[in-house]
């Protein structure tokens, strides 16, 4: 809890089973952050942002004003909602607090293992990278098209 910016930034992420394979092999042996600066200190906020995230938004031609880590979280919420993921869990996931009764009153966020299947059932959304290869998103046609023509 030492690094998080609140208290609600501690929660449980329920990974589909080729994301959790991915992060266990790449966290091995590791202790610590598992983003951190040379000094094993967070970064600051816009750091990353800046050196790493928007020049390879700018390298798949999806830099885009309004495109940063927010972004992640936007396109999270929408492949869930593609697939039609239930919504209780999709709010769960996204740290949403509820706000109606009926989602006051479901308790479905409660069971691990129903998240489990949900979270084999939607998938996420991106190639995983074999070695030495960067994670791709997968591009809906439309944001394809745009980019292309604003590369032209």
């Amino acid at each position: 809890m030492k690094y998080l910016k609140t208290a609600a930034a501690k929660r449980e992420v329920d990974l589909h089973p080729d994301i959790a394979e991915y992060l266990q092999r790449y966290t091995d042996g590791r202790t610590g952050l598992l983003f951190h600066t040379a000094n094993n200190t967070p970064h600051l906020y816009s750091n990353p942002e800046d050196r790493w995230l928007t020049p390879r938004l700018i390298e798949m031609n999806l830099d885009e004003e309004g495109m940063g880590w927010h972004s992640f979280k936007r396109y999270r919420k929408t492949w869930l909602r593609g697939q039609r993921c239930m919504e209780d869990i999709n709010n769960f996931w996204m740290a949403h607090k509820p706000q109606t009764m009926s989602e006051v009153y479901s308790h479905l966020h409660e069971d691990l293992q129903l998240r489990l299947d949900e979270a084999q059932r939607v998938g996420y959304g991106f190639a995983l990278p074999t070695k030495n290869a960067s994670v791709v998103p997968i591009v809906p046609e439309s944001r394809t098209k745009t980019a292309t023509r604003k590369a032209a």
